[in-house]
């Protein structure tokens, strides 16, 4: 799996546990789904998240082979 595949599944993942824990626990779970929105976001104007820090120091390789922050 690719590091954008990856990147984008935890995303995925996070945004619908989030949304499930509000539902069932309490509505302050909406906050988490607010974080990985702006995470998302700001990542889109700076080219760096936090997330693919992880998963390229566990050596996920990217697609395109090229290491950008």
């Amino acid at each position: 799996m690719s590091l954008e595949r990856a990147l984008r599944g935890i995303a995925g993942f996070f945004i619908l546990l989030s949304l499930a824990l509000a539902y069932l626990h309490s509505p302050y779970w909406f906050l988490f789904t607010a974080f990985v929105g702006l995470n998302l976001l700001q990542s889109a104007f700076t080219n760096w998240c936090p997330m693919m820090t992880i998963l390229r120091r566990l050596r996920v390789k990217s697609r395109c082979g090229a290491e950008t922050q």
